[in-house]
């Protein structure tokens, strides 16, 4: 049974230490043109580099901020999200001033203009319908949740980083699409934040529904996960907490977003053992009614990590092996460096294996609409880290 197989798998970080360095330090002087929080003003080079940029980026393209914005139902007005001790763990309103005005988006001296943009994109938040039977939430956390709908119940696809933020997304979704089972939960691969609110979503479940969950993993999953997350469990929430910029103010001189998203919630997390696990030996499955095939793509963005295609929908699920960036080859946290010639090839057989999809949605951002338009994106994308491994070993030659 299900319920037997729930593991508890700590707290993202601790401050304890952070506290301690800050209660010992002496105060620091504050320059002139700093902001309120001591952060100097940008200079000349920072400005002139940045302002050059706005003329070199195709700025006055705002289909990406359509497709942000298509299929909108609802959101809620300053999200935030609280864990039971009341610390705020989600805060959408700290935000809002990431104001994206005019044709090149107005971006302030200190933030690089298409980083400003990035900013203003994944500041569209809410629930959407990518097309009829499949839906997202984003920006409840760092990741997307997404939710499609099977013949009996729905399905959902990584259930956020941390367990408050999945509780509030997946009620916010009955609330406006009306209240259906859980028949099975997908964790598309072994980063933290596609699988860490799982608890949340089974929390709001019968003990019915908990047995006959289907919880379908890639291979490698548990291992991965539980490796990154309790081996080097300490060290990895460290250095997140630096890398995600989890004690810098919210403002243009300090942290405006993640790339990936606005940040990840520190809350609490948890895991839970697959019961079907995804290799190259069983890629086509049906989960309640909806027909599935599967693309393992393992050592790619994750040591453990698959995408899917849907038929019945024509539509590509990418997982975090494409998005809307440029992805880390190695991340700062200190996860497993990627294989960019592994992670192109992937990329390049998805594009041809799926080539018919009309509908692209992945863990992060937005989906793109269009065969031709998911063809370019694949194409770019597979291109770049390409180019990144060829002209790494060209240099180091």
């Amino acid at each position: 049974m299900l319920s037997k197989h729930l593991y508890t798998v700590g707290r993202f970080g601790s401050i304890a230490a952070i506290a301690t360095i800050q209660a010992c330090s002496k105060p620091v002087p504050i320059e002139k043109g700093a902001d309120g929080a001591g952060f100097s003003s940008p200079t000349m080079a920072t400005t002139k580099v940045n302002e050059r940029l706005l003329e070199q980026l195709p700025f006055s393209n705002k289909q990406d901020f359509v497709d942000a914005q298509r299929g909108f139902i609802a959101q809620i007005p300053a999200l935030r999200i609280q864990k039971a001790s009341g610390d705020v763990i989600w805060d959408m309103a700290e935000y809002e001033f990431v104001d994206y005005q005019g044709e090149k988006g107005n971006a302030p001296a200190s933030v690089n203009p298409s980083l400003w943009r990035q900013a203003a994109l994944n500041n569209q938040h809410g629930l959407f319908e990518l097309q009829q039977g499949i839906y997202q939430i984003r920006n409840f956390d760092l990741a997307n949740m997404t939710i499609i709908e099977g013949e009996t119940g729905w399905i959902l696809v990584d259930p956020l980083t941390a367990e408050e933020n999945a509780k509030v997304a997946l009620e916010f979704a009955w609330q406006k699409l009306g209240k259906k089972p859980i028949k099975a939960i997908l964790f598309t691969h072994s980063h933290i934040d596609h699988f860490g609110g799982v608890l949340g979503i089974l929390n709001l479940l019968s003990d019915e529904e908990k047995a006959r969950l289907k919880v379908v993993a890639p291979k490698g999953f548990m291992e991965e996960a539980l490796s990154e997350n309790l081996t080097a469990g300490a060290a990895m929430s460290r250095r997140a907490s630096y890398m995600y910029g989890k004690f810098l103010p919210r403002s243009e001189r300090g942290h405006i977003g993640s790339g990936l998203g606005k940040a990840p919630a520190f809350g609490s997390v948890g895991i839970v053992e697959p019961n079907i696990i995804i290799d190259d030996s069983n890629d086509e499955m049906t989960i309640d009614g909806i027909p599935f095939i599967f693309q393992y793509v393992p050592e790619s963005e994750a040591p453990a990590e698959f995408t899917f295609y849907l038929p019945k929908h024509n539509a590509f699920a990418g997982a975090e092996l494409v998005s809307k960036t440029m992805h880390n080859l190695y991340t700062l946290r200190g996860a497993k460096v990627r294989d960019a010639l592994k992670w192109s090839q992937y990329i390049s057989e998805a594009k041809n294996k799926f080539g018919k999809a009309e509908l692209y949605f992945g863990s992060h951002h937005w989906p793109v609409w269009g065969q031709q338009n998911i063809q370019s994106f694949l194409t770019i994308q597979s291109d770049t880290y390409k180019f990144i491994h060829d002209q790494t070993v060209r240099l180091l030659n």
